[in-house]
């Protein structure tokens, strides 16, 4: 799985296996055998090998919440006031220790980041916000987009199309490159 310059390598079986996991990952090694075309054992050795690798880090279930409960899924766009290595620092840790806080992204641009809450109702996410303005390293602007309706939530992306763009020499982001 890894070459000489110990990076991942990725052969066409290791994509398939991925591409049915990102979709099917309640499913036995059995099942995952029969669907990429090897036995059992081969299969779950790549499995391991890919879960040691770094490449799966771990395995998900979508909730439907409206089934469940009441909630609020809300989006904010944040942008600090000060773009110092700290300030970025303080901002994601304060935000990794908020307990409604499901997703928070970097992003270039003229905001910083984009969080998604998930709170019960809408005081709740209006405490949290409050509690950024105030706590957070001087943040610059805060607007909240309440989330009606996904169209299309998030099921994984389209890994062999990504990794069949690269080309084998050029490495990708991540260090995984297709295998030859």
């Amino acid at each position: 799985m890894k070459d000489i310059e110990g990076e991942i390598r990725l052969d066409s079986m290791d994509v398939r296996i991925l591409v049915y996991l990102q979709a099917n990952s309640r499913s036995t090694n059995q099942e995952l055998a029969e669907a990429v075309g090897l036995s059992p054992s081969p299969c779950l050795q790549r499995v391991k090998q890919l879960e040691k690798a770094g490449v799966i880090t771990c395995y998900h279930m979508s909730i439907d919440l409206t089934k469940v409960c009441r909630h609020v899924d809300v989006i904010a766009a944040i942008t600090l006031n000060s773009h110092g290595f700290e300030d970025f620092e303080i901002f994601e840790s304060m935000v990794e220790n908020m307990r409604y806080v499901v997703e928070c992204t970097k992003v270039s641009g003229p905001i910083d980041y984009l969080v998604r809450f998930v709170c019960p109702d809408i005081s709740s996410y209006q405490m949290l916000s409050d509690e950024l303005l105030r706590l957070g390293p001087r943040i610059g602007n805060l607007s909240s987009y309440i989330v009606l309706k996904s169209s299309k939530p998030y099921r994984g992306v389209a890994l062999d199309d990504l990794v069949s763009a690269l080309p084998a020499s050029v490495p990708a982001r991540s260090g995984v490159r297709p295998g030859k």
